[in-house]
């Protein structure tokens, strides 16, 4: 990879342990303001309301309508273009570069593929139909970030992974060429292609089982293209995030934004810290000095106990009371970064529609 498309600032090795890192402390990772530890009890009693208490409206009555994309639509498709695939899965396009944020392909958000959270629809394409990739963008390491078999798959397509400090430690183990791999702490980043990528602060937590927890460093990105000649353009990627002050400091340093891609959904009132409220979202958007706002971590797992459609409903609502730009697209549709656009309620049709053929997509994973 020559030296001129791909740079990088403070990429950090397992050698160090990391130790150097502000963020670090005790051997494990932490936010600036540290979380309330929830107790046995109140974790057992949200365990509880997740197997048994589950509200019949978590999930959609059909699959949601799904826009399905070719490699031939792909390969036309403009500078600049994004598709969401689902979830947090967002397909970019810069400077003639494929990106993809937290890809996850399974069709369920789960260390197992018998049990756990089930897609309510099929990716928009089949992974092997993805274009090759400039790189992959992520943001943690939570299973519905984070996919192994998804991952394993793009080993050989995708030239490069830009990950939070420790998250790419589990990609090498994994199997990923270690000269594809590099990891930041927050404030550091890399410049690819004269894209610009910074690792910036989020409130979340890590983990991928029992005795691993913030044993990798959790983030946000925040993308800058910035050509010669034409219109720059800056997108913020959220990651999983509660509310925290930090946004209004991501602002400062590289706002105004013109596209945020925020989280909007898996939230309730018993993880406040570590998942926004649709009010939060909407303030976080404003603090980073936005333009447009995309909600994303929504519409294809259950993962909280309100209702599937509850958070565009409800940042819907907040958007137009706040007069904040709002576009959701549907899966598989496009955005123009350059000039997005107001979006139908799509999820109003899925609870009235008859299933879809578009599941069948699924087996070919």
């Amino acid at each position: 990879m020559s030296a001129c498309l791909l740079s990088f600032a403070k990429t950090r090795s397992p050698a160090d342990g990391y130790a150097a890192s502000p963020q670090r402390e005790d051997g494990r990772f932490r936010n600036p303001v540290p979380r309330p530890a929830m107790g046995f009890w109140k974790t057992l009693r949200i365990l509880r309301d997740a197997l048994f208490n589950k509200p019949a409206d978590a999930v959609p009555a059909a699959p949601p309508t799904v826009l399905a994309l070719t490699p031939q639509q792909l390969a036309q498709a403009p500078d600049r273009s994004l598709f969401r695939l689902g979830h947090s899965t967002m397909l970019i396009k810069l400077r003639g570069g494929w990106w993809i944020t937290d890809p996850v392909f399974a069709e369920r958000a789960s260390p197992v593929q018998w049990a756990g959270p089930k897609r309510f629809h099929a990716p928009p394409i089949a992974l092997d139909e993805l274009p090759p990739l400039r790189g992959v963008l992520l943001s943690h390491d939570h299973f519905d970030h984070l996919d192994y078999a998804t991952v394993r798959r793009l080993a050989d397509t995708a030239q490069v992974f830009l990950t939070p400090l420790g998250v790419g430690d589990r990609l090498i183990a994994w199997g990923i060429d270690p000269a594809k791999v590099r990891q930041f702490d927050w404030w550091d980043g890399a410049t690819v292609d004269g894209v610009r990528f910074v690792a910036t602060p989020a409130q979340h937590f890590s983990g991928r089982g029992l005795f691993d927890s913030d044993k990798t460093l959790w983030a946000s990105w925040t993308v800058i293209d910035e050509p010669a000649s034409g219109p720059p353009l800056r997108l913020f990627f959220s990651g999983d995030t509660g509310y925290f002050a930090g946004f209004a400091e991501i602002g400062r340093r590289f706002g105004p934004f013109d596209v945020t891609l925020m989280e909007t959904g898996a939230y309730d009132a018993n993880w406040p810290h570590v998942h926004m409220q649709p009010e939060q979202t909407v303030q976080a958007h404003i603090d980073l000095r936005g333009r447009w706002l995309l909600p994303i971590h929504n519409g294809t797992f259950d993962l909280a106990m309100h209702a599937w459609t509850e958070p565009f409903e409800r940042v819907s609502a907040l958007a137009a009371e706040r007069g904040v730009a709002l576009t959701t697209p549907r899966m598989g549709e496009r955005v123009d970064l350059q000039a997005p656009q107001p979006t139908a309620p799509w999820w109003r049709e899925a609870e009235h529609s008859e299933p879809l053929d578009s599941l069948t997509r699924a087996s070919r994973l």
